[in-house]
């Protein structure tokens, strides 16, 4: 497995791979990888010639009270693994490499920003476009591999690519779970023993909501009412959102009349989580 640091040396690799025929597939990452991240780089393994992955802690997405100084970092540990998967290049750039002094351009979208993580954490989306633009504009994959645990962002990106026309396939995958089913989550090494164990009301009201649905109920107030309580139930708990809304684009429902998504942010203790199903599909 190849390490560039360079956003030159990893161009000239890339177009040198096209230049001979290779499919190419791209797994964006800020690194600290668990099961998750390595099940994206195997999908883009079987779906492709040659293997990027990118390991970049993206300041501009986060916002001056978040957690970006203390965001997990294992360079060391992430290159193991990657090579133990079968990633054939890992991207690792410095911030100066990626903003040098002067930069000024962004990407940022419009409606879609203005929903879910979008409304507490304002930047935030403009921070995920632009370097993910930056990243496909650097590599020129022919695919890349998302998981649907932040189902806004793979939204927008998803978005940012047909409204710019990018020739990229966006390959959206299901959310890899703990075996007691909590999102797979780098921020989960935040939680405690005690505030562990009360994250999974997540999962629980998730499963209450598409039970409900199940039995019939197509009342979005009435699923968000039963989703809170049962949150709000576990100590540690404080809610940022839970949001019922359409998957395309993320406007609130009063009535589920097809595919519906309810995500959710709640923080167990400091630690922020997000988690989110489809109701009305086969994807839960």
């Amino acid at each position: 497995m190849d390490v560039i640091e360079k956003i030159e040396q990893i161009q000239r690799r890339c177009e040198d791979l096209r230049l001979a025929g290779k499919i190419l597939a791209l797994v964006p990452t800020m690194g600290f990888f668990h099961e998750g991240h390595l099940e994206l780089m195997r999908v883009a393994k079987r779906n492709a010639d040659a293997v990027i992955i990118s390991i970049f802690v993206n300041p501009t997405q986060f916002g001056p009270s978040e957690d970006f100084a203390a965001y997990p970092r294992d360079m060391e540990g992430d290159l193991a693994k990657a090579k133990n998967v079968g990633v054939d290049i890992a991207f690792t750039p410095s911030v100066k490499e990626m903003y040098p002094e002067g930069f000024q351009t962004t990407v940022s979208l419009g409606n879609l920003t203005n929903h879910l993580c979008g409304l507490s954490r304002p930047g935030h989306f403009q921070g995920v476009t632009t370097v993910v633009a930056k990243l496909f504009n650097i590599a020129k994959p022919h695919l890349a591999v998302f998981g649907q645990k932040d189902f806004q962002q793979l939204t927008v990106i998803t978005k940012m690519v047909k409204d710019l026309n990018m020739d990229i396939q966006v390959v959206g995958m299901p959310t890899y779970r703990e075996p007691d089913g909590l999102a797979m989550s780098s921020r989960n090494t935040y939680l405690s023993g005690a505030e562990r164990k009360s994250a999974l009301a997540l999962k629980k009201s998730l499963d209450l909501a598409s039970g409900m649905y199940d039995r019939g109920e197509r009342d979005a107030a009435r699923i968000k009412a039963a989703v809170e309580e049962t949150i709000l139930s576990h100590p540690h708990t404080e809610i940022d959102y839970v949001t019922v809304c359409d998957p395309v684009t993320l406007e609130d429902v009063e009535t589920l009349t097809g595919e519906t998504l309810i995500a959710l942010a709640v923080r167990v203790g400091k630690t922020r989580l997000i988690d989110n199903c489809l109701l009305g599909s086969d994807s839960k």
